[in-house]
């Protein structure tokens, strides 16, 4: 990917197997910083592995990976996660309230977390502070992913992954929480990797593309290649003729 940005992640020859299953091949290329960058291709390319490099959940079989030039090795694993935070499809919370959610990255740390925090982390999510003490069984989708990313950026990440956040919500949550998003990365200048299968919601919020397919990263670029793909692999799953 040409770009003038910073690179926030680089990949470096990455491999990552499992047994004899390669899930990676040879993964290289950087996620600008402060720059919205989309993750597409069929299911099962490996999407949700490479996003789980990136914060250390998972290590690569071979090569390197750098958060700002720093090698991921190098970095504690409470440090690094309070880097690089991420938020999953399925929005899994803990039993209790809202604040009861938000505060537990903190509690794992030893920390508490204020109230005039937690009403601070709601209204950048757009939810009021109503909901603070509400059960979290009763919310609706749109609002526990919500309350999810507000929970992930009490940390105040550098870098945010997304695993399909809006995949299972309803048109009008959906658009709320692509608008959050977008805020969020304007507003604080977070980096934002997201994996999605909605192409148009790449194109709509994403400043660049990575495609994969098959474990290995087919083409790169400003998201605008997903209306004229280079790659003829590419063209037919754009056009609907992979999954």
């Amino acid at each position: 990917m040409t770009m003038d940005y910073k690179p926030a992640i680089h990949f470096k020859h990455v491999h990552y197997s499992i047994g004899d299953d390669q899930i990676l091949r040879d993964i290289t290329g950087s996620f600008p910083e402060g720059r919205i960058t989309t993750l597409v291709g069929p299911s099962g390319a490996g999407k949700t592995t490479l996003l789980k490099l990136c914060n250390g959940l998972l290590s690569p079989g071979s090569g390197e990976i750098y958060i700002k030039d720093q090698a991921i090795g190098s970095f504690e694993p409470v440090a690094l996660r309070r880097k690089v935070g991420i938020a999953l499809q399925s929005a899994p919370m803990v039993s209790g309230t809202v604040y009861d959610n938000l505060s537990l990255p903190l509690e794992l740390q030893g920390n508490k977390l204020g109230e005039k925090a937690a009403v601070n982390l709601l209204q950048a999510v757009g939810l009021d502070e109503k909901y603070l003490n509400r059960k979290v069984a009763d919310l609706s989708g749109g609002q526990r992913q919500k309350v999810s990313i507000a929970r992930t950026l009490v940390n105040k990440p550098d870098i945010l992954l997304l695993d399909e956040i809006t995949s299972s919500l309803d048109r009008t949550s959906l658009k709320e929480v692509e608008e959050l998003i977008t805020q969020i990365n304007r507003k604080f200048g977070t980096t934002i990797i997201w994996i999605t299968h909605n192409l148009q919601q790449a194109l709509d919020i994403g400043d660049f593309t990575w495609v994969l397919m098959d474990g290995e990263v087919v083409e790169t670029g400003e998201s605008d290649l997903l209306r004229d793909p280079v790659h003829d692999r590419v063209k037919l799953f754009v056009q609907g003729g992979a999954e």
